[in-house]
Order: C-alpha cells, then structure tokens, then sequence
C-alpha cells in the first residue's frame, strides 16, 4: 500500500541519520527533508465536537510536537438521520473545520483516495460497521471513536473484519486517557483490590443505555481495574444506574450512571499501597497522542479483547435490568453475540 510503502522510506530515512537522533525526535519532524511527507489524516463524521477537537489540534497554526506531520485534509460529515443532536451538529462543525482548510467530501469512497488514516467520528454507532467495512477494505490505519457500534455484535464484526484484513484498528474513550487513571494503571495505588467509577449517562433511544454516553464511565473502571469481569448486576432508578461487576479474582468494580444531577466524571480506586482518585480529565489531545501513535507504529493501545470485553459488560448491564437485577455472565452475552 502507497502508505505503507511511505511510512518505509520514512523509517529508512530515520535510521540513516543515526539512532540516536531518531529517537529523540518525533516522526515526520525533519521539516526539510523530502521524504518527510505529511500524514493525510481523514475524518467520517462531522456531528460531534470531537472532530472539531481534533481538527485544531492537528491543524493548528503552531502543531505541538507530539502532532507533527499529521494533519486533517479532508472530511465527510455525514452520520446519522434521526438523531436530532447529531444531525443538527453537522452545518456548524462543518463550517468550523473549513477555516482549518480541511476539503469537505460527498462520500467515504472520496475520502478514503485523499487521505492515509481516518478517525472514523460518526456519533451513530449503528452506522460504524458499514462505515469501519469501507476504510478496511482499503487498508487505512482507523481509530474509531465512541461507541465502537451500538451493539456487542457488530463491535465482534469489526475487529473480526479488521483480522481478516490485516489492518490495525482500535477504539477508546478518552476518558481512559485522564491524569490519576493512567498514573493508577501504571501502578501508583499498588495492586488495585476494587475501584467505583462514575459518569454522566445520558440516554440515546437508538442506542443500548450504557452504549451511548456511560461508555466513559465504564471505560474508567477497566482502565484501572485491567480485564478479567466475570458478571454482573444492575440497579435503576430515576436518577442513576448501578452496576456491579465482579471480577474473576475476587475482585469488585463498579459504575454510577449520572442521570441527574452534577455531571462530572471520575471515581476511587482501592490500592495496596493507597486510596486514590480517578482524574481530572486530560482534555482530547491525551487520546489524540494516543491516536497519532498509533497511526505511527501500527500498535493499538487497547486490544481487541479488552474493547470487546467493556462491551460485553455495558450489554450484560442490560440483560441484568431486563431480568430485574439478576446477574448475568459475560460469557453469556459473548456467546449470543458471536452466534
């Protein structure tokens, strides 16, 4: 592929010029350089703010470091038909990343001939698959941004289409990217015993409850709790949901849906070594390092696995409130999924 062949002579590029000069240096910073061409970067979907984020931060007149030679060059803004929040998001935020000089397209198929990677947007996560299905197909690097789809099913589809393919994809909250998670995941608190984790949960009716907004939350909870839920439990009411994981090693986690009330995101986490605080949240360019790495080396900074096992926990979540608060198995929804 024209990008990997590229990303080649980039790298041969780096290593002639000496090891340790490379590795001080971002990629793509050798401004004078020929070789040194600007990664094209795509964006599906203009109706949600977080293309907008991201757009400044890549196109800005002065590009922080860690961003060099990566910029947005084109956009197809559709997504969604019916959620109203969505599709009356999409004139302004187009306007918004025209003055960034980013080419507004009619169709992915255009997109995908203009561009190197994509950031696939779209708030509808109903739409991801067909939408993911183009971009494999034709080889690109994709992030997809949350929720991966609006089913446990789907999100089994894509990253099985993406083995096929052989094409790295990944998919995360940026919330898994806040200060005291990370710091918590690289093992500030010791060995993590339990953690409570909170977010807004706004409801989409086109969406499972957790899949639309909670997601953040919960992507919370396995940032520092690490994969291994064996089940889980839920409680509704009005005003919030409860869901109580219990993990394989005796382990508890759990999440808080915010419905009302103070919206804010965060949590505890219950170390060895100390009782923390989850937070304060890093802003869209902590996940968009993340990204720009990624589109680098190839490497997804959170596996398959650990994506599909977050949505199998929002979807066990539901099954638990349709059967009354009765605990329901991972294993259980992954299987109906996969079948």
């Amino acid at each position: 592929m024209e990008y990997n062949r590229r990303l080649f002579i980039r790298q041969a590029t780096l290593a002639s010029i000496g090891a340790t000069l490379a590795s001080n240096l971002p990629f793509g910073s050798f401004a004078n350089e020929p070789l040194q061409e600007q990664i094209r970067v795509g964006i599906i979907g203009l109706d949600t703010s977080h293309s907008v984020a991201f757009v400044k931060s890549l196109n800005a007149p002065v590009v922080q470091p860690q961003f060099a030679g990566f910029k947005v060059t084109a956009a197809y803004p559709y997504g969604s038909a019916d959620i109203k929040s969505s599709v009356e998001r999409i004139p302004g935020y187009t306007a918004d990343v025209k003055k960034f000089g980013v080419e507004i397209v009619d169709s992915i198929a255009e997109l995908l001939k203009k561009v190197d990677v994509v950031l696939l947007e779209t708030n509808d996560g109903r739409l991801h698959l067909e939408q993911a299905k183009q971009v494999i197909k034709a080889g690109k690097r994709l992030f997809i941004d949350k929720p991966i789809s609006a089913s446990l099913k789907d999100a089994i589809a894509i990253f099985d289409l993406a083995s096929a393919y052989n094409v790295p994809i990944f998919s995360s909250s940026s919330l898994r990217y806040t200060t005291g998670a990370q710091a918590i995941q690289n093992g500030s608190v010791g060995k993590v015993w339990g953690a409570d984790a909170f977010s807004p949960m706004k409801l989409e009716k086109t969406h499972p409850d957790l899949f639309w907004y909670g997601i953040h939350g919960v992507e919370i909870l396995f940032t520092v709790m690490g994969m291994g839920c064996r089940s889980v439990t839920r409680s509704s009411t009005a005003d919030s949901d409860v869901i109580v994981g219990a993990w394989e090693d005796q382990r508890i986690g759990t999440f808080r849906g915010l419905h009302n009330g103070k919206q804010e995101y965060g949590g505890t986490v219950f170390g060895t070594k100390s009782v923390a605080q989850i937070g304060p949240y890093a802003g869209h360019d902590a996940l968009l390092e993340k990204i720009i790495e990624f589109f680098k080396t190839g490497i997804p900074p959170v596996s398959a696995k650990e994506t599909l096992e977050i949505y199998a926990f929002m979807e066990a979540a539901d099954e638990s409130k349709r059967r009354n608060g009765a605990p329901v198995t991972l294993e259980e929804v992954m299987g109906k999924a996969k079948r």
